[in-house]
């Protein structure tokens, strides 16, 4: 049989290369510009014609990159998920920024699971195991500076914390009284300090 590739010529082989590249490029901006405008308008508000003009490409290469939307918002779901950042030896100040008006007023760029936790409930497949797996990667986080002598006590912990500082962001940014949303936002932090004071372990501050 004959090996085709080695009828390739030098300058095909880089054709090649580069186009290759091109396309995990173009990949990694279609989930970037997914991504943002999922967390700043929702699923059903963001076509995939919006996302692929945003990104600077054609619509009809979409399917190029993805086989459906559904396809498209879970990757980007997972995505979002893995580079949510998790606290590095201080909770206390992971909570402070999580529950800052910033983060509140900028969704584009803040916690997909505050952004679209409620939007996946309502889908199926990918989507939703997409949320779960980053579900359990942000307790495990978590669990790592928070609070307690053995591991179900920081697991507990960490799941308590998680829950409220994605309640609290939720609520606050549905209100439009913008002083009860920052009041649920400083409430919710001072609460924090309350009962799940920081507990700094060695093995946690390399995370």
């Amino acid at each position: 049989m004959i090996n085709i590739m080695n009828n390739v010529k030098p300058d095909q082989e880089i054709v090649m290369r580069v186009s290759r590249e091109q396309v995990a490029e173009n990949r990694r901006t279609i989930l970037e510009v997914a991504s943002r405008m999922f967390r700043e308008h929702g699923f059903e508000a963001v076509t995939v014609a919006d996302i692929m003009k945003a990104a600077g490409l054609t619509h009809g290469g979409f399917y190029g990159y993805f086989k459906s939307k559904d396809d498209l918002i879970a990757a980007a779901l997972a995505d979002a998920l893995a580079a949510t950042g998790g606290p590095k030896g201080d909770l206390a100040a992971y909570a402070a920024r999580y529950l800052s008006p910033t983060h509140r007023d900028d969704r584009a760029h803040g916690c997909p699971t505050a952004a679209l936790a409620a939007e996946t409930i309502r889908l199926t497949g990918n989507a939703r195991t997409e949320m779960t797996s980053g579900t359990r990667l942000q307790i495990e986080r978590l669990s790592r500076v928070a609070p307690g002598t053995t591991e179900a006590e920081r697991r507990r912990a960490a799941i308590g914390t998680w829950a409220a500082m994605v309640g609290a962001m939720i609520l606050a940014r549905v209100s439009d009284d913008p002083a009860l949303s920052t009041e649920i936002l400083d409430e919710t932090r001072a609460w924090l300090d309350t009962t799940a004071p920081v507990t700094t372990r060695p093995e946690a501050n390399g995370d």
